[in-house]
């Protein structure tokens, strides 16, 4: 079964400080714990794909416009509390695995080396439709 473990972060709680805040070090930290995730679960055979993205305000957002014309407006809003940080894809033989994969990225360290705890949304991706359909 595959999982997409979608990487939710807030800078806009006392729970999520700015990554601007961050210590080069906390930073190096972070990084490191990420890409000891990704070797682990390529290591185990589960990682399908993982990626970090970039930050909010370098997102768009489009839609289709006249005759299919790509209509873009910048997005996500700078309100929005949170934000989709980086996502894996994982193929694992159950969802408690998937669980299990996702509590441990998000114990990922932040400043001071304390886990971060941060959210991660957990979505079995959809096989191809039922035959009825």
């Amino acid at each position: 079964m595959k999982y997409m473990l979608l990487m939710q972060f807030s800078e806009k709680t006392a729970d999520f400080p700015a990554i601007t805040t961050w210590t080069p070090e906390e930073i190096q930290a972070h990084i490191g714990f990420m890409k000891d995730v990704d070797k682990k679960l390529a290591d185990a055979g589960e990682l399908v794909d993982g990626q970090g993205l970039a930050m909010p305000d370098q997102a768009r957002i489009v839609r289709a416009g006249d005759g299919g014309a790509p209509l873009i407006t910048e997005g996500p809003y700078p309100e929005t509390k949170e934000f989709l940080a980086g996502y894996w894809i994982v193929d694992v033989d159950t969802p408690e695995r998937a669980y299990e994969i996702a509590a441990y990225a998000s114990s990922a360290p932040g400043p001071g080396g304390a886990p971060l705890n941060m959210p991660i949304e957990v979505r079995q991706l959809m096989s191809a439709p039922t035959e009825e359909l």
